[in-house]
């Protein structure tokens, strides 16, 4: 059986998303995005994939331009067939994200060279450790007065992790304000830093993004956040409480590894020329 394409978002997610939660920890990404798609963000010309056989599902994969095509944990032998499907119908594919040598064997496979990438490592949390020591300030759920600020602070922050011009953030900050999913660490009465984490879908939540300011950094604050969001999701629900680091980046990775967090997989985002 071939792969099938479809932008029919609800018919879509009533397959996909039932077999995305079989594993929600590896699936976290595609699970998220699904949602944010289903919510109405990142609507345009948005592609759905899916492979079937025997009549079950067995892989899928999403992409929502400009983003990168998003590979949820799926066969091996199900990646060269997908890109020879995209290649078919003339897709236009920036990138692909996903584990490691899933990512990898996709690029293999695409009629594009690979012109960068970024290392990533996924990590779940163990038993949450309080920071130590804990920074001067306090954590607060943002509100609609911060909507410009984390707009901004958004936009540095896809600037300097993804190292492309960041798209307008201000539907997907405003949503995630609405679902109170970004908090504020604020220290002397202003705001230094800001996090994320999703709203438990599967029992699993994410941290992300988490974002200090280059003029606020190394007061601890980016500890202290991801500490008060990783507490914020365990309240409200979350059995697993997830995160994604930059490889290149050791102190974020010591960070979230003194307050508990494991690593659980290599993850690759994959850029082509």
């Amino acid at each position: 059986m071939t792969w099938t394409f479809t932008s029919d978002i609800e018919a879509y997610a009533g397959t996909a998303e039932p077999w995305l939660l079989r594993d929600p920890v590896r699936n976290t990404v595609p699970l998220t995005v699904l949602r944010a798609v289903r919510s109405g963000l990142w609507g345009d010309d948005v592609l759905l994939g899916r492979l079937e056989r025997d009549g079950r599902i067995v892989a899928t994969a999403i992409q929502t331009p400009p983003h990168p095509l998003l590979l949820p944990t799926i066969p091996a032998d199900a990646v060269p067939e997908l890109a020879t499907g995209l290649i078919e119908i003339e897709r236009a594919i920036p990138g692909v994200s996903g584990p490691l040598p899933l990512a990898e064997a996709f690029a293999a496979s695409w009629w594009r060279p690979e012109a960068k990438r970024r290392a990533e490592r996924l990590y779940r949390l163990d038993a949450l450790l309080p920071p130590d020591p804990c920074p001067r300030g306090a954590s607060r759920v943002a509100g609609t007065d911060d909507l410009d600020l984390l707009v901004r602070w958004g936009e540095e922050f896809q600037s300097e992790a993804e190292g492309v011009a960041p798209v307008d953030l201000t539907p997907l900050v405003a949503s995630r304000i609405a679902r109170r999913e970004l908090v504020v660490w604020e220290a002397d009465g202003r705001p230094v830093a800001f996090a994320g984490a999703s709203s438990p879908v599967g029992g699993m939540s994410r941290v992300g993004p988490v974002y200090t300011p280059a003029e606020f950094r190394r007061k601890g604050y980016g500890t202290g956040l991801s500490h008060a969001v990783s507490a914020k999701a365990l309240t409200e629900g979350a059995e697993e409480v997830l995160l994604f680091t930059d490889l290149s980046n050791p102190t974020s990775n010591s960070i979230y590894q003194a307050i508990g967090y494991r690593p659980v997989a290599d993850y690759v985002s994959i850029t082509f020329a």
